[in-house]
């Protein structure tokens, strides 16, 4: 794993979105797989590596990058960095990286709707500064404009197609 991905999980090792256990508001839906589907989340490059072969984990060919499925439950040290992010994702943007509630999250987490001033600041901060180390980072943000192109896409949809208010 590269050093870029070492500190930006580092970065988010401690912080959480809540001061509590966040998995309680919904019995833990992001780790979770809905029956008949199996979902995962997105490796970030390099992070592949750290999960082959290993027990409870299962590697996915997904047509943005590797998707990491696993059990539904894991030691916190060992998630990957899309995990630690959840539910927010750091966006490119020309004026520099922000931070935006996953357009993916709306499905599965109920901190979505809350948006970001719903979650702790040290958590919104840390995600940010993670952004911004992804950012210097080629590969890393080549993969970024990938994730945020896909969120982007997701939220013109919704907004296209989504129920009328």
């Amino acid at each position: 794993m590269n050093d870029t991905l070492i500190a930006c999980r580092a970065l988010l090792e401690q912080v959480t979105p809540l001061a509590e256990d966040c998995g309680r508001l919904c019995g833990g839906a992001c780790c979770h797989s809905m029956p008949g589907e199996e979902t995962g989340m997105l490796l970030f490059p390099g992070e592949e590596e750290g999960y082959r072969g290993r027990p409870g984990f299962t590697l996915r060919p997904a047509e943005a990058g590797m998707l990491l499925v696993c059990s539904g439950t894991c030691d916190r040290s060992e998630r990957p960095l899309g995990c630690r992010l959840f539910p927010l994702l750091p966006l490119l943007r020309d004026d520099g990286v922000k931070v935006a509630m996953d357009a993916r999250a709306a499905a599965v987490c109920p901190l979505y709707r809350m948006g970001r001033r719903g979650l702790r600041h040290e958590f919104v901060e840390a995600v940010r500064a993670c952004g911004q180390l992804l950012a210097e980072d080629p590969e890393q943000r080549a993969f970024l404009a990938r994730l945020t192109g896909m969120h982007d896409d997701l939220r013109a949809l919704r907004a296209t197609f989504g129920p009328s208010k």
